[in-house]
C-alpha cells in the first residue's frame, strides 16, 4: 500500500504561479511511477503530467506544456508540481497517483494508488 497526501493548493491570481505537493508513505516511493490529474467542476479527469521512477521519463498534457513541471525527490519520498503561468482554465482539484509500470500514464485507471486531492483556484 502507498498513502499519498497533496498540499500546496489554494487561490491565486491568473499569471500567478503555485507549487504542489505529494507525500508519500508506505512502500518503497522510488518503486512507483508518479502522474498527477485534475477534475474541475462537471468534467471529467484529465491527465497533466506523469513521470517515471527515476525521473528520466517526464510527459505532460499539451494543455500544461512549458507551463508546468513535475519532479520528485525520492529520498523524501515526495512528488512535485510547478505550476507557472495558471489561468482560470487550470482552475480543478489536483490529485497525485501512483503506479508500477510507466506505461499507459496518461489513463488514469491504470493507476493503483490516488491522493485526496488539493483544490487549485485560478481567479482574479
Amino acid at each position: 500500500q502507498v498513502q499519498l497526501v497533496e498540499s500546496g493548493g489554494g487561490l491565486v491570481q491568473p499569471g500567478g504561479s503555485l507549487r504542489l505537493s505529494c507525500a508519500a508513505s508506505g512502500r518503497t516511493f522510488g518503486d512507483y511511477a508518479m502522474g498527477w490529474f485534475r477534475q474541475a467542476p462537471g468534467k471529467e479527469r484529465e491527465f497533466v503530467a506523469a513521470i517515471s521512477f527515476n525521473s528520466v521519463g517526464v510527459h505532460y498534457a499539451d494543455s500544461v506544456k512549458g507551463r508546468f513541471n513535475i519532479s520528485r525527490d525520492n529520498a523524501k519520498s515526495s512528488l512535485y508540481l510547478q505550476m507557472d503561468n495558471l489561468s482560470p482554465e487550470d482552475t480543478a482539484v489536483y490529485y497525485c497517483a501512483a503506479k508500477v509500470l510507466f506505461v499507459d500514464y496518461d489513463k488514469g485507471r491504470r493507476y493503483n494508488y490516488w491522493g485526496q486531492g488539493t483544490q487549485v483556484t485560478v481567479s482574479s
